[in-house]
């Protein structure tokens, strides 16, 4: 008989093959990428904006170092959580930055969400867009939790399916607006729009990291994928090299349609705007149904490796948990709180301030997990320590430049998330002291 109330986390072994994972990382960092940031980018660096995605590129291809080379040595379905774990032991400094992590995880998926209702009402001549966006994103929310509700086969299956559909698309959009422009120049802010500067440059870099970090989620996984010591590394390289040259294609088929000040105007729903002079409603409808589907992928992909993700934490006793009178396992009860946590974000804030919590959090856990490894892992792991800290200088340059514009821009946004760290870091100290007691 089988025990509906087993609390035992369950990760199934070679339940993801290489293919399902590579999909899994290209489907949150295409859905949250391509489609959003590149107006926010624009209106933060001007008409270096193209420029600063390459720059995001470089960083993420330094970042990948580390995990690449912790997850041919320690593949496991908590990915990041036990990486630090390697790294610092079952304490303070592996719980906060894992939490960091977490939160910036869940954060992508309210971005990817709200991304989905600012493209689709594109389709509709609404008033009270405000309401409809936040609206449509947490039922995109409720559907994601309905499909990870039905285990690794189906969301694999999903996955890859909308993978191909997604990249065979938005490469098709590329493609023609390359094509179809009547002149190929990239905007240089004559017309309007911010100048160009060295703080913007670097904020829009950091904007950009978020269109890559997506691959985190496939650590999230290692466990589960078809030879791990081997598989996880190459779907992360894989996922990103697919990235960079889709990236690359689209945000020059955005700059050559559109002026600067029209890519800062349609900064929620730039790709849709670019559609237009290149193919009419045509190509508007087009493209909104690509952003629905990529969007849709992505938060199923991302729910699925986060959930595991704190399920691992749990079961490493590094955060308090409660079943709230759930049945199940634990993964289902991290997939609830995963859900739970998305929708309030997706409710509250706004896409600009979703992007610039998720992006600090996450560079200052990425810079942990260099630190670690290069402070007590490289020998055992074989990583060059020169690479481990060109990442933390890159790492440490883009948050610089992007806190330097937030403070100046938008103060309220960098005090919340200095605020979340503290809250975060006096949480888990209360708990992991008062766990040592027990």
């Amino acid at each position: 008989m089988v025990d509906h109330d087993d609390r035992t986390p369950q990760y199934r072994e070679n339940s993801l093959s290489l293919i399902g994972a590579i999909a899994l990382g290209t489907g949150v960092m295409i859905g949250a990428g391509i489609f959003a940031l590149t107006g926010q980018m624009a209106e933060i660096a001007g008409p270096l904006f193209p420029l600063a995605f390459i720059a995001a590129a470089v960083i993420v291809g330094f970042s990948a170092y580390s995990y690449v080379k912790m997850s041919n040595a320690f593949p496991s379905a908590g990915g990041i959580a036990m990486y630090l774990e390697k790294a610092y032991g079952k304490g303070l400094t592996t719980a906060f930055h894992a939490l960091l992590m977490y939160f910036s995880m869940v954060i992508a998926q309210s971005f990817l969400a709200r991304t989905f209702g600012s493209y689709t009402l594109q389709l509709f001549d609404v008033a009270n867009i405000d309401m409809l966006v936040p609206t449509l994103g947490v039922g995109l929310l409720l559907f994601a939790f309905l499909i990870n509700l039905s285990g690794n086969r189906l969301i694999e299956e999903f996955a890859s399916w909308i993978g191909l559909i997604k990249i065979g698309g938005i490469v098709l959009f590329g493609v023609v607006g390359v094509l179809a422009a009547d002149t190929f120049s990239i905007p240089d802010g004559s017309g309007g729009g911010p100048e160009a500067s060295i703080s913007g440059f670097l904020a829009a870099t950091a904007l950009g990291i978020l269109a890559f970090k997506g691959f985190t989620t496939i650590t999230n996984s290692g466990s589960e994928i078809t030879d791990p010591h081997r598989n996880v590394g190459r779907a992360i390289v894989i996922s990103i090299l697919l990235c960079v040259g889709i990236y690359a294609l689209v945000g020059t088929a955005v700059a050559i349609n559109l002026s600067l000040p029209e890519i800062i105007e349609s900064r929620d729903y730039s790709l849709a705007a670019a559609a237009r002079p290149v193919a009419g409603e045509w190509g508007l409808w087009f493209t909104v149904i690509l952003a629905i589907i990529a969007t849709a992928g992505g938060i199923v992909a991302s729910i699925f490796a986060v959930s595991r993700m704190l399920a691992m934490l749990t079961e490493m006793k590094l955060v308090p948990h409660s079943h709230f009178g759930m049945p199940g396992s634990i993964q289902k009860h991290t997939l609830v709180y995963t859900v739970v946590l998305g929708l309030i974000l997706t409710a509250f804030f706004d896409l600009s301030r979703i992007a610039s919590l998720g992006i600090i959090f996450y560079l200052v856990m990425d810079i942990a997990i260099h630190w670690g490894v290069l402070r007590h892992l490289h020998r055992e792991v074989k990583a060059n320590r020169g690479i481990l800290a060109v990442a933390i200088g890159l790492d440490l340059l883009a948050l610089g430049g992007f806190l330097w514009v937030k403070i100046e821009n938008d103060p309220l946004v960098v005090a919340i998330a200095v605020a979340g760290m503290l809250i975060i870091l006096a949480g888990e100290a209360l708990f992991l002291r008062h766990r040592r007691t027990d």
